[in-house]
Protein backbone atom coordinates (compact mmCIF):
# COMPACT_ATOMS: atom_id res chain seq x y z
CA UNK A 1 0.00 0.00 0.00
CA UNK A 2 1.24 3.47 -0.91
CA UNK A 3 2.04 5.33 2.45
CA UNK A 4 -0.72 7.88 3.28
CA UNK A 5 -2.33 9.35 6.25
CA UNK A 6 -5.58 7.56 5.22
CA UNK A 7 -6.82 4.15 6.00
CA UNK A 8 -9.90 5.05 4.34
CA UNK A 9 -11.12 6.34 1.18
CA UNK A 10 -15.36 6.96 0.68
CA UNK A 11 -16.73 8.05 -2.57
CA UNK A 12 -19.80 9.56 -1.79
CA UNK A 13 -22.89 11.58 -3.46
CA UNK A 14 -26.37 11.37 -4.64
CA UNK A 15 -27.87 8.86 -6.56
CA UNK A 16 -27.01 9.44 -10.33
CA UNK A 17 -23.67 11.04 -9.92
CA UNK A 18 -21.82 8.75 -11.46
CA UNK A 19 -20.08 7.56 -8.18
CA UNK A 20 -19.59 3.99 -8.87
CA UNK A 21 -17.52 4.59 -12.06
CA UNK A 22 -15.31 6.87 -9.86
CA UNK A 23 -14.68 4.04 -6.88
CA UNK A 24 -13.87 1.14 -9.50
CA UNK A 25 -11.52 3.11 -11.73
CA UNK A 26 -9.72 4.81 -8.53
CA UNK A 27 -9.50 0.91 -7.00
CA UNK A 28 -8.06 -0.19 -10.48
CA UNK A 29 -5.36 2.44 -10.24
CA UNK A 30 -4.58 1.77 -6.45
CA UNK A 31 -5.11 -1.88 -6.86
CA UNK A 32 -7.32 -1.91 -4.35
CA UNK A 33 -11.34 -3.16 -4.05
CA UNK A 34 -14.92 -1.76 -3.08
CA UNK A 35 -17.59 -2.06 -0.05
CA UNK A 36 -20.83 -0.83 -1.09
CA UNK A 37 -22.51 1.49 1.33
CA UNK A 38 -25.66 1.18 -0.10
CA UNK A 39 -28.66 -0.23 1.48
CA UNK A 40 -30.14 -1.97 -0.97
CA UNK A 41 -27.78 -3.58 -2.74
CA UNK A 42 -27.32 -6.11 -0.63
CA UNK A 43 -30.11 -7.84 -1.58
CA UNK A 44 -30.21 -10.71 -3.61
CA UNK A 45 -32.30 -10.77 -6.94
CA UNK A 46 -33.05 -6.97 -6.63
CA UNK A 47 -30.65 -5.84 -9.00
CA UNK A 48 -32.46 -3.34 -11.78
CA UNK A 49 -34.11 -1.49 -8.86
CA UNK A 50 -31.35 -0.98 -6.52
CA UNK A 51 -29.16 0.07 -9.69
CA UNK A 52 -26.33 -2.87 -8.40
CA UNK A 53 -24.53 -2.22 -12.63
CA UNK A 54 -22.44 -5.41 -11.62
CA UNK A 55 -20.87 -4.75 -15.22
CA UNK A 56 -19.12 -1.49 -14.42
CA UNK A 57 -16.67 -3.32 -12.03
CA UNK A 58 -15.28 -4.59 -14.88
CA UNK A 59 -12.69 -2.34 -15.80
CA UNK A 60 -9.88 -2.64 -17.98
CA UNK A 61 -10.14 -5.84 -18.57
CA UNK A 62 -10.32 -7.34 -15.22
CA UNK A 63 -12.90 -7.73 -11.96
CA UNK A 64 -12.38 -5.35 -9.65
CA UNK A 65 -13.13 -6.70 -6.36
CA UNK A 66 -16.46 -5.54 -4.56
CA UNK A 67 -17.73 -6.33 -0.69
CA UNK A 68 -21.55 -5.96 0.72
CA UNK A 69 -23.50 -6.70 -2.85
CA UNK A 70 -25.65 -9.83 -2.84
CA UNK A 71 -25.07 -10.84 0.58
CA UNK A 72 -28.53 -11.02 1.90
CA UNK A 73 -32.22 -12.90 0.65
CA UNK A 74 -34.79 -10.34 -0.57
CA UNK A 75 -37.61 -9.68 1.47
CA UNK A 76 -35.29 -9.64 4.74
CA UNK A 77 -34.74 -6.52 6.78
CA UNK A 78 -31.42 -5.83 6.54
CA UNK A 79 -30.03 -3.04 9.24
CA UNK A 80 -27.17 -0.37 9.78
CA UNK A 81 -26.08 -2.85 13.16
CA UNK A 82 -25.32 -5.85 10.75
CA UNK A 83 -23.98 -3.54 8.01
CA UNK A 84 -21.24 -1.67 10.57
CA UNK A 85 -20.17 -5.63 11.15
CA UNK A 86 -20.49 -6.65 8.06
CA UNK A 87 -18.35 -3.58 6.94
CA UNK A 88 -15.53 -4.40 9.56
CA UNK A 89 -15.15 -7.78 8.39
CA UNK A 90 -14.95 -6.89 4.33
CA UNK A 91 -12.49 -4.14 5.75
CA UNK A 92 -10.05 -6.25 7.41
CA UNK A 93 -9.95 -8.60 4.56
CA UNK A 94 -8.92 -6.03 2.65
CA UNK A 95 -6.40 -4.11 4.48
CA UNK A 96 -5.05 -7.51 5.54
CA UNK A 97 -3.79 -7.59 1.53
CA UNK A 98 -2.10 -4.47 2.02
CA UNK A 99 -4.53 -2.26 -0.16
CA UNK A 100 -6.30 0.68 0.56
CA UNK A 101 -10.49 -0.16 1.01
CA UNK A 102 -12.64 2.14 -0.89
CA UNK A 103 -16.44 2.53 0.86
CA UNK A 104 -18.37 3.57 -1.92
CA UNK A 105 -22.34 4.75 -1.77
CA UNK A 106 -25.22 7.14 -1.06
CA UNK A 107 -26.66 5.72 2.09
CA UNK A 108 -25.78 8.31 5.14
CA UNK A 109 -26.13 6.62 7.50
CA UNK A 110 -24.01 3.59 6.83
CA UNK A 111 -21.55 5.75 5.93
CA UNK A 112 -22.20 7.64 9.46
CA UNK A 113 -22.19 4.30 11.04
CA UNK A 114 -18.35 3.13 9.79
CA UNK A 115 -16.66 6.29 9.48
CA UNK A 116 -17.69 7.65 12.71
CA UNK A 117 -17.58 4.42 14.21
CA UNK A 118 -20.97 4.80 15.68
CA UNK A 119 -21.84 2.12 19.14
CA UNK A 120 -23.93 0.06 18.00
CA UNK A 121 -25.19 -3.17 19.41
CA UNK A 122 -28.15 -5.82 18.84
CA UNK A 123 -30.17 -4.60 21.98
CA UNK A 124 -32.99 -7.39 22.12
CA UNK A 125 -36.75 -6.55 23.46
CA UNK A 126 -37.16 -6.14 26.99
CA UNK A 127 -41.13 -6.78 27.26
CA UNK A 128 -41.07 -6.40 31.13
CA UNK A 129 -39.22 -3.36 30.79
CA UNK A 130 -41.56 -1.66 28.07
CA UNK A 131 -45.01 -2.78 30.06
CA UNK A 132 -43.67 -0.90 33.12
CA UNK A 133 -42.41 2.27 30.97
CA UNK A 134 -45.87 2.39 29.23
CA UNK A 135 -47.32 2.97 32.16
CA UNK A 136 -45.22 5.99 32.68
CA UNK A 137 -45.95 9.55 31.39
CA UNK A 138 -44.14 11.28 28.75
CA UNK A 139 -42.72 13.38 31.45
CA UNK A 140 -41.30 10.52 33.64
CA UNK A 141 -40.18 8.24 30.28
CA UNK A 142 -37.99 11.79 29.89
CA UNK A 143 -36.02 11.72 33.63
CA UNK A 144 -35.65 8.35 33.34
CA UNK A 145 -33.34 8.72 30.40
CA UNK A 146 -31.54 11.88 31.38
CA UNK A 147 -30.73 10.16 34.16
CA UNK A 148 -29.21 6.86 32.24
CA UNK A 149 -27.12 9.36 29.85
CA UNK A 150 -26.12 12.82 28.75
CA UNK A 151 -29.72 13.43 25.98
CA UNK A 152 -27.65 15.80 23.39
CA UNK A 153 -30.36 13.30 21.10
CA UNK A 154 -33.00 15.12 21.59
CA UNK A 155 -35.24 12.70 18.49
CA UNK A 156 -35.12 10.41 21.73
CA UNK A 157 -38.31 12.20 23.06
CA UNK A 158 -40.12 12.52 19.04
CA UNK A 159 -42.14 9.41 20.19
CA UNK A 160 -43.35 7.56 23.28
CA UNK A 161 -41.96 4.45 21.24
CA UNK A 162 -38.62 6.05 20.50
CA UNK A 163 -38.36 7.16 23.78
CA UNK A 164 -38.79 3.65 25.91
CA UNK A 165 -36.47 2.36 22.83
CA UNK A 166 -33.61 4.48 24.24
CA UNK A 167 -34.77 3.34 27.85
CA UNK A 168 -34.35 -0.14 27.29
CA UNK A 169 -31.25 0.38 25.17
CA UNK A 170 -29.58 2.18 28.13
CA UNK A 171 -31.05 -0.12 30.44
CA UNK A 172 -29.26 -2.73 28.50
CA UNK A 173 -25.91 -1.37 28.85
CA UNK A 174 -26.03 -0.63 32.06
CA UNK A 175 -26.85 -4.06 32.91
CA UNK A 176 -24.60 -5.54 30.87
CA UNK A 177 -20.96 -3.63 31.63
CA UNK A 178 -19.08 -6.64 30.02
CA UNK A 179 -20.36 -5.71 26.26
CA UNK A 180 -17.54 -3.44 23.83
CA UNK A 181 -19.12 -0.82 22.02
CA UNK A 182 -15.42 -0.01 20.69
CA UNK A 183 -15.40 0.30 17.26
CA UNK A 184 -12.25 1.19 15.02
CA UNK A 185 -11.83 4.57 14.46
CA UNK A 186 -10.48 5.49 10.68
CA UNK A 187 -8.84 8.16 8.81
CA UNK A 188 -10.93 9.18 5.98
CA UNK A 189 -10.58 10.95 2.64
CA UNK A 190 -14.37 11.86 1.85
CA UNK A 191 -14.60 12.44 -1.79
CA UNK A 192 -17.71 13.90 -2.83
CA UNK A 193 -19.36 13.60 -6.45
CA UNK A 194 -21.90 15.82 -7.49
CA UNK A 195 -23.32 17.37 -10.50
CA UNK A 196 -25.73 20.32 -10.88
CA UNK A 197 -29.68 20.01 -9.95
CA UNK A 198 -30.41 20.18 -13.51
CA UNK A 199 -28.15 17.74 -14.84
CA UNK A 200 -28.79 15.52 -11.68
CA UNK A 201 -32.51 15.36 -12.60
CA UNK A 202 -31.75 14.68 -16.41
CA UNK A 203 -29.91 11.45 -15.19
CA UNK A 204 -32.42 10.71 -12.79
CA UNK A 205 -35.28 10.91 -15.49
CA UNK A 206 -33.21 9.00 -18.32
CA UNK A 207 -31.68 6.42 -15.73
CA UNK A 208 -35.10 5.47 -15.08
CA UNK A 209 -36.88 4.70 -18.51
CA UNK A 210 -33.47 2.73 -19.25
CA UNK A 211 -34.45 0.92 -16.61
CA UNK A 212 -38.12 0.02 -17.18
CA UNK A 213 -36.69 -1.16 -20.53
CA UNK A 214 -34.24 -3.03 -19.07
CA UNK A 215 -36.91 -5.82 -17.11
CA UNK A 216 -37.44 -2.99 -13.65
CA UNK A 217 -41.37 -4.55 -14.12
CA UNK A 218 -40.66 -8.28 -15.01
CA UNK A 219 -37.75 -7.74 -11.85
CA UNK A 220 -40.63 -6.80 -9.41
CA UNK A 221 -43.19 -8.83 -10.73
CA UNK A 222 -40.77 -11.89 -10.36
CA UNK A 223 -39.74 -11.25 -6.58
CA UNK A 224 -43.16 -11.48 -6.05
CA UNK A 225 -44.02 -14.69 -7.50
CA UNK A 226 -41.16 -16.22 -5.81
CA UNK A 227 -43.57 -15.52 -2.49
CA UNK A 228 -41.92 -11.93 -0.89
CA UNK A 229 -44.94 -10.28 0.26
CA UNK A 230 -45.89 -7.24 -1.30
CA UNK A 231 -45.91 -4.88 1.51
CA UNK A 232 -41.92 -6.22 2.50
CA UNK A 233 -41.04 -4.96 -1.28
CA UNK A 234 -42.56 -1.88 -0.59
CA UNK A 235 -40.94 -1.31 2.83
CA UNK A 236 -37.51 -1.07 0.36
CA UNK A 237 -38.88 2.23 -0.87
CA UNK A 238 -38.29 3.97 -4.24
CA UNK A 239 -38.34 1.66 -7.15
CA UNK A 240 -39.60 -1.67 -5.34
CA UNK A 241 -42.60 0.63 -3.73
CA UNK A 242 -43.97 2.05 -6.55
CA UNK A 243 -43.31 -0.86 -8.96
CA UNK A 244 -45.42 -3.29 -6.51
CA UNK A 245 -48.47 -0.53 -6.10
CA UNK A 246 -48.43 -0.95 -10.39
CA UNK A 247 -47.83 -4.34 -10.46
CA UNK A 248 -50.87 -5.49 -7.82
CA UNK A 249 -53.16 -2.68 -9.92
CA UNK A 250 -53.30 -0.30 -7.08
CA UNK A 251 -51.37 2.87 -9.29
CA UNK A 252 -51.79 2.99 -13.54
CA UNK A 253 -48.41 3.15 -15.78
CA UNK A 254 -48.30 6.73 -15.46
CA UNK A 255 -49.09 7.15 -11.59
CA UNK A 256 -46.07 4.79 -11.25
CA UNK A 257 -43.87 6.65 -13.56
CA UNK A 258 -44.18 10.17 -12.34
CA UNK A 259 -44.84 9.53 -8.31
CA UNK A 260 -41.54 7.47 -8.73
CA UNK A 261 -39.43 10.18 -10.64
CA UNK A 262 -40.65 12.46 -8.01
CA UNK A 263 -39.63 10.24 -5.41
CA UNK A 264 -36.33 9.80 -6.82
CA UNK A 265 -35.31 13.15 -6.81
CA UNK A 266 -36.59 14.00 -3.27
CA UNK A 267 -34.45 11.27 -2.31
CA UNK A 268 -31.41 12.41 -4.22
CA UNK A 269 -32.52 15.54 -2.21
CA UNK A 270 -32.40 14.11 1.16
CA UNK A 271 -29.06 12.41 0.51
CA UNK A 272 -27.42 15.96 -0.43
CA UNK A 273 -28.65 17.23 3.11
CA UNK A 274 -27.19 14.61 4.27
CA UNK A 275 -23.63 15.06 3.47
CA UNK A 276 -24.14 18.87 3.84
CA UNK A 277 -25.03 17.68 7.97
CA UNK A 278 -22.13 15.84 7.95
CA UNK A 279 -20.11 18.38 6.96
CA UNK A 280 -21.80 21.12 9.58
CA UNK A 281 -20.83 17.95 12.16
CA UNK A 282 -16.87 18.42 10.88
CA UNK A 283 -16.59 15.81 8.23
CA UNK A 284 -14.48 17.61 5.61
CA UNK A 285 -16.22 16.45 1.73
CA UNK A 286 -13.95 17.25 -1.21
CA UNK A 287 -16.28 17.50 -3.64
CA UNK A 288 -15.52 16.92 -7.06
CA UNK A 289 -17.43 18.18 -10.64
CA UNK A 290 -19.37 14.32 -11.52
CA UNK A 291 -18.92 16.25 -15.49
CA UNK A 292 -15.17 15.98 -15.41
CA UNK A 293 -13.39 13.20 -17.44
CA UNK A 294 -13.17 9.95 -15.20
CA UNK A 295 -9.09 10.26 -15.56
CA UNK A 296 -8.66 13.66 -14.37
CA UNK A 297 -11.56 12.98 -11.22
CA UNK A 298 -8.94 10.20 -10.43
CA UNK A 299 -5.80 12.34 -10.73
CA UNK A 300 -7.48 14.72 -8.49
CA UNK A 301 -8.52 11.93 -5.74
CA UNK A 302 -4.74 10.64 -6.10
CA UNK A 303 -3.11 14.19 -5.58
CA UNK A 304 -5.35 14.34 -2.61
CA UNK A 305 -4.22 11.29 -0.83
Amino acid sequence: MDKTKYNLITILGATATGKTTVAVALADRLNSEIISADSRQVYRRMDIGTGKDIDEYQFNEKQIPYHLIDIVDAGTKYNVYEYQKDFLQAYNKIFAKDKLPVLCGGTGMYIDAVTKGYKLINVPVNENLREKLELKTNEELEQILKSLKNTHNKSDFDTRKRAIRAIEIEDYYKNNPDISLDYPKFNTLFIGIDVDRNTRRKRITNRLKARLEEGMIEEVENLLKSGIAAEDLIYYGLEYKFLTMYVTGEINRNDMFQKLESAIHQFAKRQMTWFRGMERKGAIINWIDGRMPTDEKIDKIISLL
